[in-house]
């Protein structure tokens, strides 16, 4: 493109912007938005009184002391055995047992743990939502202001 073209193509991009602008129907003012009410929520405290949170734990500690008892059983069967072939066998056996184990109790703990994420915010959101806040923020971001919704939450949740 010469120059020329450009300073031309500019000039009437510019024109047909200001034509927009001034043909543009200013009477009308936009609404202002309704003032945003915010409420702030201590996550940490609610997932810490959730039952469904203290279950989960409870179920990863058995699950803890089900791998250790695995491991103390495989370590025995090892060393009673004396064959060295039937030694290395028996070892690779445990040794995808226990992976097997391992990863089938970490895709429930994810599973079940994403369930109660998903679980718990939506009860600050339908809680936020009936009481008639439009924003809710985690308490520790807060310095100031702000509904603490915190107590209502911890106790639908353990409704649930």
């Amino acid at each position: 493109m010469t120059n020329k073209f450009k300073f031309l193509l500019s000039g009437v991009v510019a024109c047909t912007l200001c034509a927009s602008v001034a043909m543009a129907d200013t009477t009308a003012a936009p609404a202002a938005p309704a003032p945003a009410s915010v409420a702030v929520v201590d996550v940490q405290a609610v997932v810490n009184a959730s039952p469904a949170v203290q279950a989960l734990k409870k179920e990863q500690e058995a699950n803890a002391k089900d791998l250790i008892t695995f491991i103390e059983k495989a370590r025995k069967d090892v060393a009673a055995t004396t064959d060295e072939s039937k030694k290395k066998s028996l070892e690779e056996k445990y040794n995808k047992e226990l992976v097997s184990k391992r990863e089938k109790y970490e895709k429930n703990y994810t599973s079940k743990l994403a369930k109660i994420d998903e679980s718990i915010s939506k009860t600050i959101a339908d809680t936020a939502k009936a009481k008639g806040y439009t924003v809710v923020v985690a308490k520790g971001a807060v310095l100031y202001g702000g509904t603490d919704l915190t107590n209502e939450v911890k106790s639908a949740v353990s409704k649930k």
